[in-house]
């Protein structure tokens, strides 16, 4: 119970950036001429924000259906990454556990959880998974009540209130404290300075190249690194 607890606790500060994304994707999905059942369908069936809107956007730009497709694959693969990387400290609960994890793993509640599981290894396998259903409620149920809230009344909202803001909020305050080695440095600047200099290639293209050279970037730098340490050792 505390570390359901806790889970919710840690998860709370994310609304104040997660409310607004959902918020701002119904109003995008509705005046996109989503319905609101289609627009609900999306936020409940995908749960992932990033390849919403980059699948919307595409569908805005009449990019074929296998891009549309192969993009929101690119995006959420890092999904696979998460769970392969959560194996470790969630791998010996119950099946039926590890399947809700799998819907309800989101950026917020991977990231709060491998730093919670790598500060504190001693935890067990049944506070680990309390941890995390403590806090995907207080992350998904926003979302999916945000998303009603901005497909049924988007119109009420003003127009010139930024929230996009919200993007690239969420990601940084996710993704900063995990850049912890050079590794991690190298792959977050090579991918961004790749998909900048590829922003202009048709239907977001540049990312699904810039994602691989930086995971490429990554692991170059892990293995220089790795057998720079061996050879310190003889």
């Amino acid at each position: 119970m505390r570390s359901a607890c806790m889970g919710a606790l840690q998860a709370l500060p994310f609304l104040l950036v997660l409310v607004p994304f959902a918020l701002l994707f119904g109003v995008v999905a509705t005046a996109s001429g989503l319905k609101v059942a289609q627009t609900m369908g999306f936020s409940v069936l995908v749960l992932a924000g990033a390849s919403q809107f980059s699948a919307l956007q595409l569908l805005n730009d009449h990019a074929p259906v296998l891009i549309v497709l192969a993009s929101s694959l690119a995006i959420n693969l890092r999904m696979a990454m998460y769970s392969a990387s959560l194996t470790p400290w969630l791998g010996r609960a119950p099946a039926w556990q590890r399947a809700v994890i799998a819907y309800v793993l989101i950026d917020q509640t991977y990231g709060l959880a491998i730093q919670r599981f790598e500060r504190q290894p001693q935890l067990s396998v049944t506070q680990r998974v309390a941890y995390v259903f403590g806090a995907s409620p207080v992350l998904c149920l926003p979302w999916i009540a945000s998303t009603y809230v901005g497909a049924t009344a988007g119109s009420l909202i003003p127009a010139h209130w930024p929230l996009d803001f919200a993007v690239p909020i969420t990601f940084l305050a996710m993704i900063a404290p995990m850049l912890r080695t050079l590794a991690h440095l190298a792959a977050a600047g090579v991918s961004v300075a790749a998909a900048l200099a590829m922003a202009g290639l048709p239907s977001g293209t540049g990312v699904l190249l810039a994602g691989p050279l930086g995971m490429a970037a990554g692991a170059l730098v892990e293995t220089w690194q790795g057998r720079r340490t061996a050879r310190a050792r003889g």
